[in-house]
C-alpha cells in the first residue's frame, strides 16, 4: 500500500486521528514551523484537508496534494492535485513552501527538494514538519515498540488496521533529518525536535 492510497482511504478520519495520536499537539508542531516562513505566496505541499490553513495568516495559500479525496475536504479555494516530485508550477512561483507529515511518504525526497528549490523565489524558505524515530538508539527502540502497538490498535478502532500498520513502518523509512537534508539544494537553516522522546522534527531550509 502506497502513502497516497493510505491517505485517500482514511481522508475523513485523518485529522481526528492525528489529534488523538499527537495528544492534541499536532497544531502546535505545525505552527512551530510556519512561524519561520516569510509573508507572501506559500505552497502547502501535501496540504490535504487544510489543517494548517488558519495558521498561515494573510499569506496567499495554494494547497497541493496527490489525493483528490483529501483536497475535497480542504476549504482553500486554490487547490491542485499533484505530487512533490513534479510540482506543476513555474520557476520562482512561491515565497515559501510548507509541508507537514508528508516527507516520509514521498517517492523521492531529493526529487521533491529539487522541485521546492525550483519553485521558490531567491531567499525563499521551506519549513517542514514530520515524524521519525528519536535520535538516540534506546529512545528509538522504545518508540518503535510503542508505535508497533499503539498505531495498529488506533487503526483497528476506526477500521483502518492496514493503513496504520503502514504508518508504523513509515517511521523507519528515512534517515535522521540532519542526514536527510544535508545534500539538499537548499541550505539547512535550523533543525529542532518536538514531541515525546523527540520523535517529531522541524527543519527550515533556505534558497540562497
Amino acid at each position: 500500500m502506497s502513502g497516497g492510497e493510505v491517505f485517500t482511504r482514511i481522508a475523513r478520519r485523518y485529522d481526528t486521528l492525528n489529534r488523538i495520536l499527537s495528544l492534541g499537539r499536532d497544531d502546535d508542531w505545525r505552527r512551530s514551523a510556519i512561524r519561520h516562513l516569510p509573508s507572501g505566496r506559500v505552497l502547502d505541499l501535501g496540504g490535504g484537508t487544510g489543517a494548517a490553513n488558519r495558521d498561515f495568516g494573510d499569506r496567499e495559500v495554494v494547497a497541493l496534494d496527490p489525493s483528490p479525496e483529501m483536497l475535497a475536504l480542504n476549504p482553500e479555494m486554490r487547490k491542485v492535485v499533484g505530487v512533490g516530485e513534479h510540482l506543476p508550477f513555474d520557476d520562482g512561483s512561491f515565497d515559501a513552501v510548507f509541508s507537514a507529515y508528508v516527507f516520509r511518504n514521498l517517492t523521492s525526497v531529493p526529487g521533491t527538494l529539487g522541485e521546492i528549490h525550483r519553485v521558490l523565489r531567491p531567499a525563499g524558505a521551506a519549513a517542514i514538519v514530520d515524524l521519525g524515530r528519536p535520535e538516540s538508539s534506546w529512545k528509538a527502540r522504545m518508540h518503535r515498540a510503542g508505535t508497533a502497538v499503539v498505531l495498529p490498535v488506533a487503526g483497528a478502532m476506526v477500521g483502518a488496521l492496514g493503513e496504520y500498520r503502514y504508518l508504523h513502518k513509515s517511521l523507519d523509512k528515512l534517515p535522521q533529518p540532519a542526514e536527510l537534508y544535508a545534500d539538499a539544494s537548499l541550505e539547512v537553516e535550523r533543525i529542532w525536535r518536538m514531541g515525546p522522546l523527540g520523535f517529531v522534527y522541524g527543519v527550515v531550509l533556505r534558497k540562497v
